[in-house]
């Protein structure tokens, strides 16, 4: 049964009970991310020492949109939401369109996603889960760490010396 669990929510999101529009339901695993080194062996220097208590950058709601999005190659990553979690897993549903079905390609409120820019938008930090953890949600005062569009580029135009 192809249909979100929480309909209100995907509603929201964008979600619309038409051809063209799927629902995924994805887990990952809850918890921090353990650093990949032989027997917890760093050589060098005590502040780079850390195995156990590292997390990982991005937020696991965008990690599960990128599984379903490695996944199905063909579908475009639209949004997701939490649905449920346990002890070891949190649960996300993770909405998808079909850039090449021609009910979504004639409506003009969700064809922008057939564009080829929009090709795994997940993998790119460019979803909702993706931009909290870039960071994008601020605004004001508080964003003037991603001014210009994202921290890179704040950080660019700081260390970039425009001669006139």
């Amino acid at each position: 049964c192809n249909r979100p669990t929480r309909t209100e929510k995907a509603h929201r999101l964008g979600y619309k009970a038409k051809q063209g529009y799927v629902v995924v339901r994805c887990g990952v695993r809850r918890g921090g991310r353990k650093r990949q080194n032989h027997r917890g062996m760093v050589w060098g220097k005590p502040k780079h020492q850390g195995i156990n208590h590292l997390k990982f950058e991005r937020n696991l709601q965008s990690v599960a949109e990128e599984k379903v999005g490695r996944k199905y190659g063909n579908l475009r990553v639209l949004n997701s939401y939490w649905i449920n979690q346990d002890a070891t897993m949190k649960y996300y549903e993770i909405i998808l369109v079909d850039p090449s079905h021609q009910k979504i390609r004639n409506d003009s409120r969700i064809n922008w996603i057939c564009n080829p820019v929009h090709k795994h938008r997940e993998c790119r930090g460019l979803t909702s889960a993706g931009r909290k953890s870039r960071g994008l949600r601020k605004s004001g005062h508080r964003a003037n760490g991603i001014k210009g569009g994202s921290y890179r580029a704040a950080w660019l135009n700081r260390n970039n010396q425009k001669l006139k």
